[in-house]
């Protein structure tokens, strides 16, 4: 039976060779009455990047900037979600505060140190979200003060697995915004101006 089929060529990698990375193309401008999902990153469709709890508060950071993202999702020895890490987790008030309490110097500060642990985190259901729109996003995230919000989605076994991602930056440069503090509070003025001139 094998036989019918012919064996492909096999060539050598190169050096530098590089894989494919999946890519979710958003629509590059939306208005609020959109589909909350046109402004959501799927992770049925694109992998978030994760880190090590006992990485480095800089080596983590370093993996931010070379990815070109502001938000990390921080796994445990199992793989599990253990929390997020932010660049406001990083660039913040959390590193000076952690020193003033525990003490050491800046290359001390792990992950774990600063960043949102699970017991501090929620999410959306995939189910609200499908029938939300970009404006409902939008007031939960300002209601919340926070830059991101998860969306999970739950298995009959009662198991959450996070699937989708909000990032009010985001969201902000598809309503059309120009995005130029990383600053909450600052980022939803942003929002309102661009929605009191639309």
């Amino acid at each position: 039976m094998i036989k019918e089929y012919a064996p492909l060529q096999s060539f050598p990698l190169k050096a530098g060779s590089s894989f494919a990375r999946p890519v979710q193309v958003l629509p590059e401008r939306v208005k609020l009455n959109d589909p909350a999902t046109s402004v959501m990153t799927d992770l049925n469709k694109v992998s978030l990047i994760g880190v090590r709890a006992i990485t480095s508060m800089d080596k983590a950071n370093a993996k931010m900037i070379r990815n070109g993202v502001r938000m990390l999702l921080v796994l445990d020895d199992n793989e599990q979600l253990a929390g997020l890490l932010t660049a406001s987790d990083v660039l913040g008030e959390k590193p000076m505060r952690f020193l003033q309490h525990m003490g050491g110097t800046h290359a001390d500060i792990m992950v774990r140190d600063i960043m949102s642990t699970l017991r501090e985190m929620e999410a959306m259901k995939m189910e609200d979200v499908q029938h939300a729109k970009v404006g409902h996003i939008v007031a939960t995230l300002k209601k919340s003060h926070r830059q991101h919000a998860l969306v999970m989605c739950e298995g009959a076994d009662g198991r959450q697995t996070v699937c989708g991602l909000f990032s009010v930056t985001q969201i902000a440069r598809q309503l059309g915004a120009q995005v130029q503090s990383f600053e909450v509070a600052h980022t939803f003025a942003e929002i309102e101006a661009v929605i009191a001139h639309g």
